[in-house]
């Protein structure tokens, strides 16, 4: 049997650089989709670039989901057994400011993709990176393959139509293409600006004093966190099927803002004290205030709660996701705070230190 070739768009995010790693070991010959710019950003995938560097069965293309030639040139290049599109412009808050960028990104570029593969007389299997954000302003928990979408951010818009459209070519072409409708998935390569990435990574830079205060939104928010490395798994296994169809991907616990900062602060060893007397006051204390509110921080229209029901994947896939809140919120605090004191000593030996910017 030949070697399988997959193409995946956002390999160097957090998922596509997990994906990369487990199709790798699987013994695929893995193609990776980067924009060009005028810095890399490639860090997540640095260390699989040495195969590539080897003639070896890991490499990058330039190519942009906003540019439909670069797409099929691509695509005709690898001549992918399995494409897995997970570039988007993926921040929900940021997408209220950029909301025409937004959607070309994460709505057009998958059609652009699913076009070209049209144009070019290919069939691969196909995955799309769905969102639990497309559930919105829910009207049932918890959330399942059936549950109506209600999108609430341009972000979540966006992929409502990635995902109609991706049903669509597999219904209007034949394209074995299917849904993934991940909740959220973090992990220690999650970005800086995504909220449980800026808490552990805040809250260890506090505690070795490279920063005085994290600033947060919403603390009430509801979600459905688990781990990415457990979740492209399952974006595998779902190409894998004889038949493609959409699969929720969730734990099917849900926790707050709130309880992800107390548990992330108990990880690095703070004793934090709530206090919300006022907005000179409200926040978490440890003999000063430590975590913040700011309005800036708020989404103009706010999803409440998400909370997964993944018994399809479950049945049809065998899959179950393997890391628990608790463990993910320890392994997330334990990788932030060690960066954070290697940081405090390059500072305190007259290094520049990497200072995190949020949006």
């Amino acid at each position: 049997m030949s070697q399988r070739r997959a193409l995946i768009t956002g390999v160097t995010g957090q998922d596509g650089s997990y994906l990369a790693e487990l199709l790798l070991d699987k013994g695929y010959e893995v193609h990776g989709v980067v924009r060009r710019a005028s810095t890399f950003n490639r860090g997540r995938v640095e260390h699989l670039r040495a195969a590539e560097d080897e003639g070896g069965a890991f490499r990058l293309h330039y190519g942009d989901l906003s540019d439909a030639s670069s797409l099929q040139r691509v695509l005709r290049a690898v001549e992918p057994d399995e494409v897995y599109n997970l570039g988007a412009q993926s921040h929900v808050r940021v997408s209220f400011d950029l909301p025409e960028y937004t959607v070309d990104a994460t709505g057009l570029g998958t059609l652009r993709l699913l076009e070209a593969i049209r144009n070019l007389g290919m069939r691969p299997r196909f995955y799309q990176a769905s969102s639990s954000e497309q559930y919105g302003k829910v009207v049932e928990a918890p959330q399942s393959e059936r549950t109506p979408f209600h999108p609430r951010s341009p972000y979540a818009c966006a992929k409502v139509f990635a995902h109609h459209a991706t049903v669509n070519y597999r219904e209007s072409y034949g394209l074995p293409a299917s849904c993934g409708i991940l909740f959220n998935h973090e992990s220690p390569r999650r970005g800086e600006n995504f909220v449980t990435r800026k808490i552990t990574l805040g809250l260890a830079r506090t505690k070795v004093g490279l920063q005085r205060t994290l600033a947060l939104g919403n603390l009430d928010a509801r979600r459905d966190w688990g781990f990415a490395g457990d979740y492209v798994e399952a974006m595998w296994l779902m190409l894998q099927q004889r038949e493609p169809r959409d699969y929720v991907l969730a734990t099917g616990e849900s926790h707050t803002v709130r309880e992800f900062v107390e548990h992330a602060a108990h990880a690095c060893g703070m004793k934090l004290e709530w206090r919300g007397a006022g907005a000179d006051e409200t926040g978490w204390w440890e003999g000063r205030r430590v975590v913040a509110l700011d309005p800036r921080y708020l989404r103009p229209a706010e999803v409440d709660t998400l909370l997964g029901d993944a018994t399809h994947a479950r049945e049809e896939l065998g899959w179950r996701p393997r890391v628990r809140f608790r463990e993910l919120v320890d392994e997330m605090v334990r990788e932030d705070l060690a960066a954070a004191q290697r940081d405090e000593h390059a500072r305190r030996g007259g290094y520049p230190v990497h200072e995190p910017r949020h949006e």
